[in-house]
C-alpha cells in the first residue's frame, strides 16, 4: 500500500472527528485517546458474535465483534507488558488515484 495515499480518520471521545490525516503521519497518542469509529448493535440468534468485555488494562468496557477479536482482547489484557487497549479506533482510507 502507498502510504501517501492513505489516510485515517479518528473520533475523539467527546464526538468530534479529526478526518483524512496522513497514515504515515498519524500518532500512536491520536489512535490511544481515540473512542470506537463505529458502534454496532448485536440481537438474539444474530450469525457472529459480539459484545463487550471488561478489560482490567483499561478499566473500561471495549467492543468486538467475533470470537477472534475477543481472543485477541483476552490475550492483550493478560499480557503485562500492555499498558493500553483501543477497540476499533480508526477509519482506514485508501484513496485510488487512476
Amino acid at each position: 500500500m502507498d502510504g501517501d495515499r492513505v489516510t485515517v480518520s479518528v473520533r475523539h471521545r467527546d464526538g468530534e472527528v479529526a478526518g483524512d490525516q496522513a497514515w504515515l503521519g498519524t500518532s500512536a497518542g491520536l489512535l490511544a485517546s481515540a473512542a470506537p469509529w463505529r458502534t454496532f448493535r448485536w440481537y438474539r440468534g444474530q450469525k457472529h458474535y459480539a459484545g463487550t468485555y471488561w478489560a482490567a488494562t483499561t478499566q473500561d468496557h471495549l467492543i468486538y465483534e467475533s470470537r477472534l477479536e475477543l481472543a485477541r482482547l483476552l490475550f492483550a489484557d493478560f499480557d503485562p507488558s500492555v499498558h493500553g487497549i483501543v477497540a476499533q479506533p480508526f477509519l482506514l482510507r485508501r484513496h485510488l488515484i487512476w
